[in-house]
């Protein structure tokens, strides 16, 4: 099972965000990084920047700039109601009110946006989708899952969440999942089984705490890894 396009909003997060969320120190940057379902974040635009490299996929990338721009428009004011309307369920220190939120989000999207036809060119934008990826074995250093596993519990089996990982961990030599809360703002129900699950596989699996802490409560990733 999958979601569908159209069941997922497009909202893209920031390079230092992505830094915070996965804890991610300059050593690490300069590895192969794999980002899985990242839509229209700047993270990746922003790597290019700094002569560093990430592949990204996600379902939108089949579509064109334009298209993905439409789809922005469409759903950031149901978004931003949302939000504003269930703002005790976020922490409001480093992102300091719904409007700075818009601003923050939409700078980058925009920078998404600029740099996305000539990413789709340099294959660094990729139209994939867990659980199957169109990578060799062990291709990347570490996989990234932002605001995806485990956000979508409600829609995505604990089967699903499995297989996600597993084809993660087939193609990079650590995974990272960030949050580890779903859409309701509740620790995932899969957390507990899928630590358990890969330890028993003899992985190493670890919750980590990081900086970054904007839902209440999601203020740490799962690391899953084949050696230390």
């Amino acid at each position: 099972m999958s979601l569908k396009y159209e069941s997922i909003v497009p909202w893209g997060r920031s390079f230092d965000e992505y830094v915070e969320m996965f804890k991610l120190t300059e050593s690490e940057l300069e590895k192969e990084i794999l980002g899985c379902g990242d839509g229209p974040a700047s993270f990746n635009s922003t790597m290019k920047k700094k002569g560093r490299t990430v592949v990204s996929i996600d379902p939108i990338y089949q579509l064109s700039k334009e298209e993905i721009e439409k789809r922005i428009d469409e759903t950031y004011k149901e978004v931003m109601d949302r939000t504003s309307k269930n703002m005790d369920k976020f922490i409001w220190t480093n992102i300091k009110d719904v409007e700075h939120l818009g601003e923050i989000r939409m700078a980058a999207m925009k920078e998404f946006l600029q740099d996305y036809d000539v990413g789709k060119i340099e294959n660094r934008y990729a139209f994939a989708q867990l659980p199957i990826l169109p990578f060799k074995d062990n291709q990347f250093d570490i996989a990234l899952s932002s605001h995806f596993l485990f956000l979508y519990s409600d829609n995505l089996s604990f089967e699903f969440h499995k297989k996600a990982i597993n084809e993660m961990l087939r193609v990079s030599k650590e995974v990272r999942i960030f949050p580890l809360l779903d859409i309701n703002g509740a620790r995932s129900a899969y957390v507990y089984d899928i630590m358990k699950l890969y330890s028993d596989y003899g992985y190493y699996v670890q919750e980590v705490y990081v900086d970054y802490e904007f839902q209440k409560g999601g203020n740490s990733m799962l690391k899953i890894g084949k050696s230390r």
